[in-house]
């Protein structure tokens, strides 16, 4: 039950419950407020009513004696009003006029008459009796245009704060009383919210701290499709990644260490050799050596390459060239080399197409694609080059004669130190890393390298480089 109530899950269970009850409070309050604003309006509308009815009653009373005589008559006043409000024998108007000292005081309804006080055209009180401290108002009583009294009221502001006690009392309590009800309904959903929550933010934790202890077999339950279970996804992305990049590593080293140990182990033999005689030191054992160190140093510059692309230090000032210009040059400072080495080499090179380069570091990226189509075609062999543009982009397929790919491995051609050959034979081509910085030096210049099956029964690459604007 410990792990379970973790302190997000009680923070959560005490922030939801907080929500909850300030919620409740906000809609008692303006349901409170509402209830008040129209009780309040509905009393000044039957005040209203009421007024407009009694003054055309007191009015037409007026006009067929032309005075208040009539009000000397006992009871006319009280039978007045009856009529103007349509009360019976039995209302409030047969109630005696002023309950004894000891009664409760009486809390009038909304059509209570006694409310009512007539006044004559020069504010003498003829009936009726003006409650003491209360807000009261005349409503004059005009008849052929000419005043001949007033009938004055308590306002509705009065008479509410009166009857506030029997009618919004009861509403109020029951609005608490659903409030009060609905209380352990938030705190269940509270729990279950932060209960649930707190388990996938602390499974996520204890994921990310297994990672950081190197770990990279951790999964997380990905179910749903909310923002948690992507980000569950992710996390089980990052460790899958991980996991991938140790192993690579692993077996980056394994093959760094097998490439260097075949030169290593080859010079060492040859000057045992020499050292004991059975070798002569003349030219051609040491231009053998030479090759050796030569090979050595190549993977080192190229190891070194490799090491600057990953950590974005590489040395490529970029400046506006013609790509189809470079790319022409260099294409036939090799031709006559290819030529002897049995291959035929065929461009289709577009001039001015312009963009932001490194000359030397293109240099380098066409040299690493010609000397990969060089060891692995057969000879005699073809090379196809072609360069064109699009809106955008300037592409540049690399195509070469057979033999083909397989399209399992195409997309494993760039991984460094990977070979067709699982012995790592070094007779048909270098240490591995050529298409990797080939690679890399096409992404230095914000480009993409793609491997296909070629038309020539070969390899093609298709390079995207952006023009310059």
């Amino acid at each position: 039950m410990a792990a379970m109530l973790s302190r997000l899950s009680i923070k959560l269970f005490f922030t939801i419950l907080l929500v909850n009850l300030l919620i409740s409070g906000v809609i008692y309050f303006s349901v409170a407020r509402s209830i008040d604003q129209g009780f309040l309006e509905y009393i000044k509308r039957g005040q209203q009513h009421q007024v407009e009815a009694l003054v055309e009653v007191l009015g037409e009373r007026w006009s067929v004696d032309r005075s208040w005589s009539w009000l000397r008559d006992r009871g006319a006043w009280t039978q007045t009003l009856r009529d103007s409000m349509g009360t019976r024998p039995g209302d409030p108007l047969d109630m005696p006029p002023e309950p004894p000292d000891n009664a409760p005081p009486f809390i009038p309804p909304l059509s209570d008459p006694r409310q009512f006080v007539l006044y004559d055209a020069d504010g003498r009180r003829l009936e009726g009796r003006r409650p003491p401290n209360e807000a009261f108002e005349r409503v004059p009583i005009v008849v052929a245009g000419e005043t001949v009294g007033a009938l004055g009221y308590p306002t509705a502001e009065h008479v509410s704060t009166t009857l506030d006690r029997i009618f919004l009392r009861n509403q109020l309590r029951n609005l608490a009383v659903i409030l009060l009800a609905l209380l352990p309904a938030s705190l269940v959903l509270a729990a279950g919210i932060a209960l649930w929550l707190g388990r996938r933010a602390r499974l996520m934790a204890l994921a990310a701290q297994s990672l950081t202890l190197g770990d990279y077999r951790v999964r997380l339950p990905t179910q749903g499709q909310d923002e948690l279970s992507r980000l569950s996804s992710d996390i089980n992305t990052l460790a899958r990644t991980l996991e991938q990049n140790r192993a690579a590593r692993r077996r980056w080293g394994a093959d760094i260490a097998h490439e260097l140990r075949t030169p290593l182990a080859i010079l060492r033999g040859e000057l045992e050799a020499m050292q004991d005689g059975v070798r002569p030191m003349n030219v051609d054992n040491l231009r053998s050596l030479s090759q050796e160190v030569e090979l050595l140093s190549r993977l080192v510059n190229d190891l070194r390459l490799l090491a600057q692309t990953d950590t974005h230090s590489l040395d490529a000032p970029l400046e506006r060239l013609d790509l189809g210009e470079l790319l022409s040059t260099q294409l036939e400072e090799r031709r006559h080399a290819l030529e002897n080495a049995g291959f035929e080499l065929e461009t289709r090179i577009e001039q001015r197409i312009h963009i932001q380069g490194a000359p030397y570091r293109l240099r380098q990226l066409w040299r690493n694609l010609l000397d990969n189509s060089q060891a692995y075609t057969d000879t005699p062999g073809r090379i196809r080059v072609t360069l064109q543009a699009t809106r955008t982009h300037a592409v540049v397929n690399w195509e070469d004669s057979a033999p083909g790919v397989p399209v399992d491995a195409l997309d494993r051609l760039t991984e460094r130190l990977f070979r067709l050959d699982a012995s790592r034979n070094r007779q048909r081509g270098g240490s591995g890393l050529g298409l990797s910085i080939a690679l890399a030096l096409v992404e230095l210049h914000g480009g993409t390298m793609r491997a296909s099956a070629a038309p020539l029964g070969g390899l093609r690459w298709t390079v995207h480089l952006p023009l310059v604007e």
